[in-house]
């Protein structure tokens, strides 16, 4: 068999979508999976949708989630140039080959004739197409306008009658009656090959195995197939994915502001994390287990596995596997992302930043959430003695008021200042209530933060503040409880 090659070949046209980044990667753990190549190829043709620098995105994308290629336009390779733009003069030249075949001819009509045949069709209810006005002209009439510099296209010629069958790895077979197909446009007026046309001649001099595509691209296979079969080349495997869907109506869109990767990166998640999740929309693992590193997936990844059905973009989802991406970071690698974050909001110097990001590791699901977790540092902020009353510790702000000023005097007169030191305190004020936990810690939590939920319990953010400043957030959590109760 042949060595697998695949192919990314995305049109930089700003930047890199989650359906395109998706494509790379099912492409990149074929490859690999199989032992075989993984290349990179630019289709920058489309001039008006060109966005300059977005070449470079695409390159800084894939180097920073692991997809390296072994062949692409930067690094070169045996079938080079990868540049779309710089193979240009070779089309034409295939193209000519299918005229000479047989398998394709000059078209010589102009804007306005088909126009004017679009506009009779639909009037009459038929599907537009080319009429195939030029297909069979005579020798001497096609000499004679190419003699004369008569504008033309090159166009495929389709068989009139009879089916195509494609093959597809997630559909299976694809039967097409003949009687549909357009005779399409391989070569413009410009000389520029089309994207159907110079997609199949680029794949086959690149030596592509397999192709992953989004299933957009279905309805033109049969064209593809009769293309290979024209030029008596061998078909790659094709796997036409489904698409990703923001919900079940809509597509995932960058031009309706969905997310990109890079939004994704501002937003705080792990590179890990997204390609993790980015493999499973629209592929299942057979086991049970859905978090991969990149060589756990070359090695579980399957073509088998891939759904042909939509795939919907979860935030929430993606956000379980990043916290869980998180988690399993070294504490020293997590400070490394948290630290940034953390200065954003605590500005004292007196507070050891490694100690905070100790309390936020297990409780982090975005770097972007760090800021307003650790805001209450610096300055205890504005709060409701509402806070106090909580459902789950079964507080009130009668019980509160009484848990703090017991609490108070326990804290003032404590001199061990650590974190042992006040958890002994605490707990033995505790048992002499004959209370649950919740009862002293979740008002002092409030009291010490003003907040309900934060990195750490009461005890750790005690010691974090330091005694001076605890006691006088505690203090000032009585005399609003004690407002409140007036």
């Amino acid at each position: 068999m042949n060595k697998v090659r695949t192919r990314f070949a995305p049109s930089p046209t700003g930047y890199m979508h989650i359906g395109n980044l998706r494509t790379a990667l099912f492409a990149y753990l074929i490859a690999k999976g199989n032992g075989g190549d993984f290349i990179l190829r630019i289709e920058d043709t489309d001039r008006e949708r060109y966005v300059e620098g977005a070449t470079q995105v695409i390159y800084d994308t894939l180097r920073e989630v692991g997809l390296n290629w072994d062949e692409g336009p930067d690094i070169g390779g045996p079938v080079g140039p990868y540049i779309q733009s710089e193979r240009m003069g070779m089309f034409k030249d295939y193209a000519l080959e299918l005229v000479e075949k047989g398998e394709a001819y000059y078209c010589f009509c102009d804007k306005e004739r088909l126009e004017e045949v679009r506009a009779i069709q639909e009037a009459s209810g038929i599907m537009p197409m080319y009429d195939r006005h030029c297909r069979d002209l005579p020798k001497e009439e096609i000499e004679k306008k190419l003699a004369e510099g008569v504008p033309y296209v090159i166009r495929q010629k389709m068989p009139k009658e009879g089916e195509v069958v494609f093959h597809d790895e997630l559909y299976g077979d694809i039967v097409t009656p003949c009687e549909v197909l357009d005779d399409q446009i391989l070569i413009k007026t410009d000389g520029m090959p089309t994207y159907n046309f110079a997609n199949v001649v680029d794949d086959h001099l690149m030596g592509i195995t397999h192709v992953v595509r989004g299933n957009e691209y279905l309805s033109s296979a049969p064209k593809y197939a009769l293309l290979y079969k024209a030029f008596g080349w061998e078909e790659p495997v094709y796997i036409h994915v489904e698409h990703i869907m923001k919900d079940k109506q809509h597509k995932l869109s960058k031009r309706d502001g969905d997310a990109s990767f890079q939004d994704l990166m501002k937003k705080g998640y792990l590179k890990e994390a997204v390609i993790n999740y980015i493999a499973l929309l629209g592929w299942a693992p057979k086991g049970e287990e859905e978090i991969f590193t990149l060589d756990e997936l070359i090695e579980e990844f399957d073509i088998s596995g891939i759904s042909k059905s939509p795939a919907i973009f979860d935030p929430a989802k993606l956000k379980a596997i990043n916290a869980k991406y998180i988690k399993n970071l070294t504490p020293d690698e997590f400070y490394s992302y948290a630290e940034p974050k953390i200065r954003e909001a605590v500005k004292r110097e007196d507070v050891d930043l490694k100690y905070v990001a100790s309390l936020l590791q297990a409780r982090t699901e975005l770097f972007t959430d760090i800021p307003e977790m650790v805001d209450f540092i610096d300055a205890l902020p504005d709060y409701d003695a509402s806070l106090y009353t909580h459902k789950k510790s079964k507080t009130n702000s009668v019980i509160a008021l009484d848990s703090l000023k017991s609490v108070l005097l326990v804290l003032e007169s404590l001199n061990d200042w650590t974190t042992d030191g006040i958890h002994e305190a605490l707990f033995k004020l505790i048992e002499q209530k004959g209370c649950k936990n919740a009862i002293i810690l979740y008002p002092l939590r409030v009291a010490v933060s003003g907040k309900a939920f934060t990195p750490g319990g009461a005890i750790e953010i005690s010691f974090l503040l330091g005694k001076e400043e605890s006691l006088a957030r505690v203090r000032k959590g009585i005399e609003l409880l004690e407002e409140e109760a007036e």
